[in-house]
């Protein structure tokens, strides 16, 4: 295995951008007020919101490194569908909206662009070891959600992969697990859209990791979603998709959620 390069902390990680262009700037103004020296992405960067070739330029500008989520392979190489993994008819509908937008108004320069992107990013910061991926570290569209997630189950992915710290996304929800002997198991949360709590915010996560054990923040972000919710209605997207971002519940992806996850939300 290649030697990670070493980086100095924090380090701030973004899930899933989702289209969502006003959050991501916001997110990158916010992890420089807190001296965030290292910034990156973990895919998934169409999707959802509008206008997805707003979202490059930003990451290029920022210098935000970014891991190959399952809707940039499918864009890259234009696929039928956007390996999301859901299962239920409903949520399988509203992706595939999604996924149709997203593919026919991502320009050929960024495709080709994500077609280069690895599916993950080790880096060594404070001598620990951080593996940054999607889904999972042994599949980019699995969902690792904290109800169904045992700590043991965690702990042997990361040992698998040479990790003391495992960081993830994909499921848009956020948490932050311990791991025996001091490591971490993190779900970064996303910028695209609420975590389906009522709140407009949205989350990515904060590694300190410059001294002694490693330890994260997930910071909770405002930025001006009436705006995204304004473009989303002139780009046609659905009024459930408006919804989610203008009260914070999730009016969809829902029958992927484990019981105590979708008990937390409205619907």
């Amino acid at each position: 295995m290649p030697s990670e390069p070493d980086v100095r902390g924090p380090l701030a990680v973004f899930g899933g951008v989702y289209s969502n262009h006003l959050a991501l700037e916001a997110a990158v103004a916010d992890a420089r007020r807190r001296e965030a020296r290292e910034l990156y992405c973990l895919g998934d960067l169409g999707g959802f919101g509008p206008n997805p070739d707003k979202i490059f330029p930003l990451l290029l500008d920022a210098g935000v490194e970014v891991v190959r989520g399952n809707y940039d392979d499918s864009i890259a190489r234009a696929l039928g569908d956007c390996q999301c993994g859901y299962t239920d008819p409903r949520d399988n509908a509203f992706a595939r909206i999604s996924y149709d937008y997203s593919l026919t108004r991502t320009s050929p320069r960024w495709r080709a662009w994500m077609n280069e992107l690895p599916s993950k990013i080790r880096v060594r910061a404070g001598g620990h070891r951080v593996l940054m991926c999607h889904g999972s570290p042994r599949r980019t569209n699995e969902f690792l959600w904290d109800s169904t997630s045992s700590t043991q189950f965690l702990d042997r992915l990361a040992r698998a992969q040479d990790a003391d710290v495992v960081m993830v996304t994909h499921t848009g929800l956020p948490w932050v697990r311990e791991l025996p002997g001091g490591g971490l198991f993190v779900n970064v949360g996303v910028l695209g859209r609420p975590a389906n709590d009522g709140g407009t915010a949205v989350r990515y996560a904060l590694l300190t990791v410059d001294e002694g054990s490693p330890a994260v923040e997930v910071v909770s972000l405002t930025y001006d979603h009436e705006q995204l919710a304004h473009e989303m209605r002139a780009e046609r997207l659905p009024e459930e998709f408006v919804e989610t971002i203008l009260t914070g519940w999730w009016t969809t992806c829902l029958e992927i959620l484990p019981a105590k996850e979708r008990a937390r939300g409205r619907f």
